[in-house]
């Protein structure tokens, strides 16, 4: 029950740092389509915490959002737990985590990335980290009451980047957990898929993905075929989610290591 994400136009290949010679993309410049309007811009933040860290880590979780009190301009903020080796499936991670931020606007945005002692202690604490800048252009649904606001055109060509996210019905989780191993297979098998994480707010009832696909086509072909369509076709007859969301972005930037992977 997995569903597909956006990202910025030209991702040339480049060999992984430390790891296999599987192609992965180069850092994301900031684009001339990715026009940043005065709206909302999102930083997610992936992170592999090192094996030294893991008080700290696990702190991240007891601590929410006061951390984030005096950062200028934030108007949403979710901190999120993932999978075993960022995957989706029960079996939580010990190291990785994802922080899920809504800025009120690129200035704002930027300063974090740039400055914010918060990130600056993610970046001490991490032995992997992504920091994505991401501009949506089309939101569907909510995420605990946030409506997401459209900051950038769709375009033709170009990757693309999505978060689709839900609150699973207590009364729905078992037959939705039954469906999840096949729907992530078939993700993380699916052709144009660059990068996909799955990421939660809560064990089993509050989940989410976000994946990074070479083309808005082949984010389609994976979200209209094989298990993937059949969990989603099962959601909607079974009234599994009491809240989702589905958004599309185009990233303006991306940087860091994923799972071995140099992104830039």
């Amino acid at each position: 029950m997995h569903m597909p994400s956006a990202a910025s136009p030209h991702l040339s290949p480049r060999v992984a740092q430390g790891g296999g010679a599987a192609p992965v993309p180069a850092p994301v410049p900031a684009s001339p389509d990715a026009t940043v309007a005065p709206a909302e811009v999102v930083v997610l933040l992936l992170v592999d915490v090192a094996p030294s860290s893991r008080l700290w880590g696990y702190a991240r979780f007891v601590l929410g959002r006061w951390p984030l009190r005096h950062v200028p301009g934030l108007r949403f903020a979710k901190q999120l737990g993932s999978g075993f080796e960022g995957g989706f499936g029960l079996r939580p991670s010990g190291t990785r985590q994802g922080l899920f931020l809504v800025f009120d606007g690129d200035a704002q945005a930027e300063a974090f990335v740039q400055a914010s002692p918060v990130l600056a202690s993610y970046r001490r604490h991490a032995q992997e980290l992504c920091v994505l800048k991401l501009v949506a252009t089309s939101a569907r649904g909510s995420w605990s009451g946030h409506d997401f606001g459209v900051g950038a055109a769709a375009r033709a060509g170009g990757i693309v980047a999505a978060l689709t996210r839900a609150s699973i019905k207590p009364s729905r989780a078992l037959r939705f957990w039954r469906m999840a191993p096949a729907a992530q297979a078939s993700l993380e098998a699916a052709p144009g898929c660059i990068l996909a994480v799955g990421l939660g707010e809560a064990p089993l009832l509050r989940q989410a993905t976000f994946s990074i696909w070479t083309s808005v086509q082949a984010m389609e072909a994976y979200a209209r075929s094989g298990a993937h369509l059949d969990a989603i076709r099962a959601a909607h007859r079974g009234g599994f989610f009491s809240e989702s969301a589905f958004v599309r972005f185009v990233p303006v930037t991306v940087q860091g290591r994923w799972k071995g992977r140099t992104l830039g």
